[in-house]
């Protein structure tokens, strides 16, 4: 399927999620914007956002003078930054009242025509739906971590998402080159079901002296074939972000979703994986 990206792109939080997805829509012709919570927020997304667009360029993805495209990226501060944007997705922190709050404040900025996403790796498409205006406007759009070199974006249909709206996202993924699954409304979705399940199990084999961290990865990775390996993909994702999801799944799925003891001990102790340096590996550069 072939399609086109937004005119204009919204995105709400400029991390390292939101940096890649900006970057996504850049990439494939859109005018983006990010908008952060503070003037030191912004400009730090400003750095993160160019920074993917000079590894870009360095690999031949983008050619030599393209991040210098005019106004084609801009940050703001402000939410009415949003006003003539065609898509905005959320990309704040997992956390449901954080995202409902944010997303119900995107809303109000935005033009009725407009559709609203979340990139939500668990949290309920209805339930974030709930507390908005135009429901049928808005969809999960789940991009996976780090952006650029993802294939993938899930997209999650709530009871509300109208029709038309799904088969524009279809066009918007399939514009930034990437292959679109689409799933309905359930806890995990599909990815992050699956993905977790096969996580937690890994960590729990480490916690339980099974094998190591690097022969419990080798055996996915020779053995099934997998990229990367569960825990060096935990290590990618975050510990405390597959924390975040486990808790949502346990809350809604039962036992088989309980986050195992040695992941609650290293999110608290601050080692979350590459972003600090470890996890249940070390990193030389976070």
């Amino acid at each position: 399927m072939s399609g086109r990206a937004p005119a204009r792109v919204g995105v709400l939080g400029g991390g390292r999620m939101g940096a890649g997805i900006a970057h996504a829509f850049l990439l494939a012709g859109a005018h983006v914007t990010v908008v952060e919570r503070d003037a030191s927020s912004a400009d730090a997304a400003a750095v993160r956002v160019r920074g993917i667009i000079a590894r870009s360029i360095e690999r031949g993805d983008a050619p030599p003078g393209w991040i210098e495209r005019g106004d084609a990226f801009t940050t703001s501060t402000e939410i009415a930054a949003f006003a003539a944007c065609e898509l905005v997705i959320e990309a704040v922190p997992e956390d449901r009242a954080l995202k409902a709050d944010a997303l119900a404040r995107v809303e109000a900025a935005q033009r009725p025509g407009a559709v609203l996403a979340s990139n939500t790796s668990s949290i309920s498409i209805d339930d974030l739906a709930a507390g908005l205006q135009r429901p049928e406007r808005f969809v999960g759009l789940h991009f996976f971590n780090p952006v650029p070199a993802s294939a993938l974006v899930e997209i999650v249909v709530g009871a509300s998402t109208d029709d038309a709206v799904v088969e524009a996202a279809r066009g918007w993924v399939a514009a930034i080159g990437k292959t679109a699954v689409v799933v309905r409304d359930s806890p995990g979705f599909a990815s992050s079901r699956l993905g977790v399940a096969l996580g937690l199990e890994a960590i729990r084999m480490l916690e339980e002296g099974v094998a190591s961290a690097a022969d419990i990865d080798a055996a996915m990775e020779l053995g099934y074939r997998h990229p990367v390996g569960p825990l060096r993909t935990t290590d990618l994702v975050g510990l405390d972000v597959r924390l975040g999801i486990a808790e949502e799944l346990h809350a809604a799925l039962g036992e088989r979703f309980a986050p195992p003891q040695l992941l609650r001990t290293l999110v608290a102790q601050g080692h979350l994986g590459r972003k600090t340096g470890r996890g249940f590996y070390e990193w030389s550069t976070p």
